[in-house]
């Protein structure tokens, strides 16, 4: 029986008895695992005014939220869980998730803190441990929490790839290439390791690999603007602005309403003398200004000034 099926009995089942809770909870958890979250919710808080005791419905109630795109909800349904079951570890680890996602990275390293001091062996408290870390800036705290989660589970590709973007930070170019090559060998169709390894061998000087890097990154996610950008500013740093045009031209094709696109095929158009397609590229830029990470008075200038 598939589960929309089972979801479809069980609605018969409490349109016959509305006050049956065990059907009532059974059909919630389905709708959270069939994407309902928001139906799940009212289910769960409709049980909640009859067992306002029961820490596994605020649990799955904070699950509903976080599905639904609602941190400060779930994380006030973790807590009450929580505060109803101190023991309560998978509430207290999804709550330091939802902390994550809030950006209060110390409460996050406290709820994971928490659950490994009941399982030392959860390598996903450990690799979150590092998310938080990694997002605080210290470096020294995150690896050596990716490090554990390796420990546990060296095929994470995740663990890798943030040991190798830290190195990366610090200019460990090769100890970083070591670690995007273990994702690749992990996962040869994630694309980000070998944009890494791209921006890597950019800083080393050895262009043919940015190429080859790049070219494989846009051939994995042909929706890779940072990619696009990077290719062709890589083209015309070697004066081959055709070749950077025709890149960019890829790039508008694949990403048509990424604004920094248009602004840096203006840039390549400035480069060649074009005035014409530069304006017109700005303008491009200006009315997909939700996705520049130039300053719209910067672009304007800029205009002003071809004129």
């Amino acid at each position: 029986m598939s589960k929309i099926e089972q979801i479809q009995d069980l609605q018969e089942i409490l349109r016959e008895d509305s006050e049956n809770y065990r059907a009532r909870r059974e059909l919630a958890l389905l709708l959270i695992d069939s994407g309902f979250a928001e139906e799940a919710a009212q289910h769960i808080s409709y049980l909640l005014q009859k067992m306002p005791d029961d820490c596994e419905l605020y649990y799955n109630l904070g699950i509903a939220y976080e599905k639904m795109k609602m941190p400060v909800q779930a994380e006030q349904a973790y807590q009450k869980a929580i505060d109803l079951n101190p023991e309560y570890n998978d509430a207290v680890y999804n709550l330091g998730l939802v902390y994550t996602d809030l950006k209060d990275y110390n409460s996050g390293i406290e709820c994971f803190k928490r659950v490994l001091s009941k399982d030392e062996n959860d390598s996903n408290s450990y690799f979150n441990l590092g998310i938080c870390y990694f997002k605080l800036g210290d470096y020294v705290n995150a690896i050596i929490n990716f490090q554990n989660t390796l420990d546990l589970n060296d095929n994470d590709i995740y663990a890798h790839f943030y040991i190798g973007n830290i190195l990366f930070e610090i200019k460990e170019y090769d100890a970083a290439k070591e670690e995007f090559l273990k994702v690749i060998d992990l996962s040869p169709d994630y694309s980000w390791a070998y944009y890494n390894i791209a921006c890597i061998s950019y800083e080393e000087g050895d262009y043919e690999a940015v190429i080859n890097c790049l070219n494989k990154t846009i051939e994995l996610n042909p929706k890779d603007e940072g990619a696009y950008l990077n290719y062709a500013k890589l083209l015309a740093k070697m004066n081959m602005y055709e070749e950077a045009k025709s890149v960019m031209n890829s790039a508008a094709e694949n990403c048509p309403d990424v604004g920094q696109i248009c602004y840096y095929m203006a840039q390549l158009a400035k480069a060649v003398g074009n005035n014409e397609d530069y304006s017109a590229f700005l303008n491009l830029a200006l009315e997909n200004r939700n996705t520049l990470n130039i300053d719209v008075d910067k672009i304007m200038a800029e205009i002003e000034n071809i004129n």
